[in-house]
């Protein structure tokens, strides 16, 4: 499999901590890739940003030093259950000194982030509730399409995505470089989705929803999900330099992935399969 790390001190990059989509999996047939739902971490230089929140939040939250104050911004593609599965198992959400700032964009105008949390973590489905955190947790939403300006020079821009009860996409400009997050997601055959291609355009690495392959998607219409070829044709048409081949399907084992990052690398060089704790450095 082609590799996409390149170091050399750079204060822009992003970790791998959940690469699966639907449920998590865990067995030697994932070993390879990672069996954690939907979670990565972006670092601008001293600020930290989260996006998603599937089971592969828990050990991004291990990984951060106990003892530091800690501040990030956590930001979700939308709140189906293997997105913000990990959220409760988050270890600096107990830490009072803490500051974490929750944003999404698919609920403005139905209840907002706050309540869909706070309902997943209400009996009968979660046995303690939102108010077990001690750190200072604050939610805001916004409408997919709006630009966020962070501070420190970090620009997020958003976009909305063809996905059940609403999705966003992110485009983080830092430094002169971009990272897109683009994940579940449903296309058109034959029908590029604009909106994407304008936040992916000349990106420097899109992490793309390729749950499916074209040969299967047929099967799924309706479900929300994308392919790794339709990733490598957006990329291609925007003009981005990398794709990582993200979400990968519960039932897809590590050969069969290794099998699509051969495939995709031959239709554009800049493609990977993405795989837990992989760091890319821009």
């Amino acid at each position: 499999m082609a590799t996409s790390v390149t170091e050399g001190g750079s204060n822009f990059y992003l970790r791998f901590w959940g690469v699966r989509g639907s449920i998590a999996c865990s067995n030697p047939e994932t070993r390879r890739y990672g069996g954690n739902t939907s979670c990565i971490e972006i670092r601008c230089g001293d600020r930290l940003l989260v996006f998603d929140g599937g089971t592969g939040l828990r050990p991004l939250g291990l990984s951060l030093p106990a003892a530091d104050p800690l501040e990030l911004d956590h930001f979700y593609s939308h709140t189906h259950w293997d997105h913000i599965v990990g959220v409760p198992f988050f270890c600096p959400a107990y830490r009072a000194g803490c500051k974490i700032h929750v944003r999404a964009g698919h609920l403005a105008g139905a209840g907002g982030i706050e309540a869909a949390l706070r309902q997943a973590m209400t009996k009968p489905l979660f046995p303690v509730p939102l108010d077990v955190f001690h750190a200072d947790i604050d939610f805001s939403d916004f409408s997919a399409g709006d630009t966020l300006d962070l501070g420190d020079g970090i620009v997020v821009r958003t976009a909305p995505l063809n996905h059940p009860d609403g999705a966003t996409g992110y485009r983080v400009e830092y430094d002169g470089k971009s990272i897109c997050y683009v994940t579940d997601t449903e296309h058109v055959p034959g029908h590029p989705d604009q909106n994407i291609l304008g936040l992916i355009k000349d990106a420097d690495l899109v992490i793309y929803d390729s749950t499916y392959t074209d040969d299967e998607i047929a099967r799924y219409a309706g479900w929300g999900h994308s392919t790794w070829q339709e990733g490598v044709r957006l990329c291609q048409a925007a003009g981005a330099k990398r794709l990582a081949i993200f979400h990968h399907d519960p039932a897809r084992d590590d050969d069969a992935l290794d099998q699509i990052g051969v495939a995709a690398a031959k239709l554009f060089a800049g493609a990977f399969v993405a795989r837990e704790q992989e760091t890319i450095y821009l």
